[in-house]
């Protein structure tokens, strides 16, 4: 104890900037948590005789806890701080590790699933908003990049470690949960050596459903669907890639599905990284476009059961992802203010998630009744009206964005490219 108080002033020193790395950390440990039983998951249905369909429901049951946490405590950190609502969201991340440890049965993923997607849905609004808020560089648009990286680190080493210990390590189906609970002691400790940003001035606070301001209706709009676009993609990805791994190269190696599911992973990171000056409008567009490309290859990848095809999607489909996610964010993160971004956020991922767990369980659905060919199929085409609809609200923001006085839009980017308002300590 002595030594961590210790440590607690020198790690204070660095403010915002301890923040914004901490908030990072979290974002990635929170991806971490959602992907760590996606490799799993054909294990699981081999020891308990488990259908596809069954499979996505729990794949599901994360998206679905997440909306019922969303709409009830999606402004928790615009009223108690940022830091706090990523501590309680980690913590409940933490028991999910170990109710996916201890799992005797098909009841304990479900359970397991739930308390990820509570904690997520506490921890990831959080942090994104500590992103935009304790950004100290002056490059508005890093925050959004920034996220995309560190769930795409977190997503990349919870695939490949899960493959790795589930292939080597004896007692497949624990260790991995082990890992994910130490990472989560760390980030707890971490955060709690981070400076306090309650708000001075708060109401006592009471559940509240997300609000959305009317100005933002669009950018709302656009920014939701550019995020669904990468989430729904990423639901058949996690939830069915290591089934579609098994039937087209003909293995239930673990290692390999996690090795194969982790490029993806590690090409929405490698992308994300080239992002930081692109404007948010530029990305989301040439995201939506990369997805319909992705979603071909996709089909294509099923129908002709090759693991080549399903490389090629794992990668397109990841720089997608990379370029529709951090358009989205950014997009929304210019739009919003400071004191609506954490319940604008949450709003945001719980229209992202709801088409997320649709897709998963529809997917499910669809093959357990057909074939898994035919599930891909009909999700690819849904999937690419959703791009269609997204280039549609684009263009009328555009032209209502050109239609704008020049004074208004010299006032938007000098407060786009100014620091981010400093959050209290």
């Amino acid at each position: 104890m002595p030594r961590l108080r210790a440590l607690m002033p020198s790690l204070r020193r660095f403010g915002r900037t301890g923040a914004f790395w901490t908030s990072a950390s979290v974002l990635a440990l929170v991806l971490w948590s959602s992907g760590a039983p996606s490799v799993l998951y054909p294990i699981y249905a081999q020891k308990w005789e488990l259908s596809s369909a069954v499979v996505t429901l729990v794949f599901a049951s994360y998206q679905l806890a997440l909306i019922v946490v969303l709409p009830l405590f999606g402004n928790l950190s615009d009223q108690f701080g940022r830091r706090l609502v990523m501590i309680w969201g980690v913590a409940l991340i933490a028991a999910s590790a170990i109710v996916f440890a201890i799992a005797p049965n098909v009841a304990f993923l479900f359970l397991g699933r739930v308390l990820q997607g509570a904690g997520s849905g506490l921890a990831m609004g959080a942090a994104t908003a500590s992103l935009v808020e304790n950004n100290t560089t002056g490059n508005s648009r890093l925050a959004s990049s920034l996220a995309t990286v560190s769930t795409a680190a977190g997503l990349t080493l919870a695939l490949v470690f899960s493959g790795v210990l589930a292939r080597f390590a004896p007692m497949p189906l624990f260790w991995s949960y082990i890992l994910l609970l130490t990472l989560t002691v760390i980030a707890m400790i971490t955060l709690a050596l981070t400076p306090h940003d309650r708000p001075t001035h708060t109401h006592r606070w009471r559940p509240q459903a997300p609000r959305l301001l009317p100005e933002l209706r669009l950018s709302f709009s656009i920014a939701t669907l550019s995020v669904a676009l990468a989430y729904c993609a990423g639901a058949i990805f996690l939830s069915l890639g290591a089934h579609m791994i098994g039937q087209f190269a003909g293995t239930s190696d673990a290692a390999l599905a996690g090795l194969l599911l982790g490029c993806s992973s590690a090409t929405i990171g490698v992308t994300g990284l080239f992002l930081s000056r692109l404007r948010p409008h530029v990305s989301l567009l040439v995201g939506t476009l990369t997805t319909i490309v992705s979603l071909a290859l996709m089909a294509a990848a099923a129908t002709f059961g090759s693991i080549g095809l399903f490389l090629a999607w794992c990668i397109v489909g990841g720089v997608a992802y990379s370029f529709t996610f951090t358009g989205g964010l950014g997009v929304i993160n210019q739009a919003a203010p400071v004191r609506h971004r954490g319940s604008t956020l949450s709003l945001l991922y719980l229209v992202a998630y709801t088409l997320q767990a649709a897709t998963a369980i529809g997917m499910g659905a669809l093959a357990t009744a057909s074939t898994l060919g035919t599930a891909v199929g009909i999700a690819a085409a849904t999937i690419t009206g959703f791009c269609l609809v997204v280039l549609v609200l684009s263009f009328v923001d555009a032209r209502a964005r050109r239609r704008k006085p020049k004074s208004s839009t010299s006032q938007i980017e000098r407060v786009e490219h100014s620091p981010c308002p400093q959050a209290p300590n």
